[in-house]
């Protein structure tokens, strides 16, 4: 339970007072007052956003603008790659990539979006680490780049099947989007920037706002019977479904994009023997990874019965031996699948799906299976 001054000390988006008159339960996430669910509860928005459409306040976000002081947005591209293993390069303009900010070590500092606005990147990175990641980015590439912090635009997501036809009656834009497109787009007479993603498996998009027309937008979306208003906790249960990885839970600085399965982000490019290989932060215990293999992966698990088994759960190779082989590091119950789900890490010798695992629950250890991820099959519009 949070002090009174802590409770004061809370950030609020430009969604706060919408969020409360909806109903929303507010709880501190990322130091932010955010609303976990509505009146509707978790599994009903949860089932919601898979049907039909889901609309979420991810204002608390961080929003950078990397523009390149000579002019040249590929001068940009080639200063961020010093510090992610991406080829951000390769990023052609009106397209977004996912990518990683990695240490010495290289583990993970922090995910983030990346997208190629013609003269200038545009980056969306995690809440909590957005302050850190600004720095960063100023520590490194302020000779290359001018580093402009978005504060004051607020970020929601429209997320779910009929996404592309709710965003289409206030964006003609929107129909021709691809996943991972991105760009500037008028929406309801707004400057927005509009990007086909999201965090949930399903099409969508995500929608950047001027702060002060935020609350006129959402409310305009959500005069659309297919839109919902959704919290972090079906955020949370969509994206793990959908295999997502969350900063601080999944990643963070002690895994390397190997062990956390992300080699698909890493393109050729930035590999040993590719044009621009390494050359970022812990390029050498990377590309090792690639190389060699790590010697733990993050699985996917399937637990027997109905019992979640939730973060921190230890893995045990049997229902004997006394050590633990690994950790659950999200879990809990998939309301598409109407049964648990979870991920973790385990030695890479206990990786393959079907292997036979055991999660620690109050004393017991409950039988669980390595299985692939998605486990709900993604719908992005390719």
């Amino acid at each position: 339970m949070l002090a009174p001054d802590d409770q004061k000390s809370l950030k609020r988006t430009p969604l706060y007072d919408l969020h409360v008159s909806l109903g929303g339960k507010m709880v501190p996430f990322a130091g932010y007052d955010m609303p976990v669910q509505y009146p509707a509860g978790v599994l009903k928005e949860h089932l919601h956003t898979r049907a039909s459409a889901g609309l979420f306040d991810v204002s608390h976000m961080g929003q950078l603008r990397l523009r390149p002081k000579s002019g040249k947005v590929e001068d940009a591209a080639r200063a961020l790659e010093r510090l992610v293993p991406q080829d951000i390069v390769a990023i052609a303009p009106g397209r977004q990539r996912y990518a990683q900010f990695t240490n010495e070590d290289g583990g993970i500092l922090d995910d983030l979006m990346v997208a190629n606005f013609g003269d200038h990147l545009f980056l969306v990175v995690n809440a909590a680490c957005k302050d850190a990641d600004e720095a960063h980015l100023r520590a490194n590439l302020a000779d290359a780049c001018e580093i402009e912090s978005l504060a004051g635009r607020a970020l929601i997501a429209l997320q779910g099947p009929k996404a592309e036809m709710a965003l289409a009656k206030i964006c003609a834009a929107a129909p021709a989007m691809k996943f991972m497109d991105a760009g500037s787009h008028e929406v309801a007479g707004l400057a927005c920037f509009v990007s086909r993603s999201g965090y949930t498996g399903e099409d969508g998009f995500e929608i950047s706002v001027p702060a002060e027309d935020a609350e006129r937008l959402a409310k305009m979306l959500l005069e659309n019977l297919d839109v919902m208003p959704i919290g972090l906790g079906a955020r949370d249960s969509l994206r793990l479904e959908a295999g997502l990885c969350l900063y601080g839970h999944d990643i963070d600085t002690t895994t390397t994009p190997v062990e956390a399965a992300l080699e698909w982000s890493v393109q050729k490019s930035r590999r040993t023997g590719g044009a621009r290989a390494g050359g970022f932060p812990g390029a050498e215990k990377i590309l090792a990874h690639f190389e060699h293999g790590a010697s733990r992966r993050r699985i996917g698990l399937r637990p027997e019965g109905r019992a979640p088994v939730r973060e921190g759960a230890l893995l045990f190779a049997d229902t004997v031996t006394g050590e633990p082989v690994g950790k659950v590091t999200s879990g809990g119950f998939g309301p598409s699948l109407n049964a648990p789900v979870a991920m973790g890490y385990v030695p890479a010798a206990l990786s393959a799906l079907g292997t036979k695992l055991f999660g620690e629950v109050r004393g017991q250890r409950l039988p669980l299976t390595v299985a692939a991820m998605p486990f709900v099959k993604n719908t992005y519009k390719r």
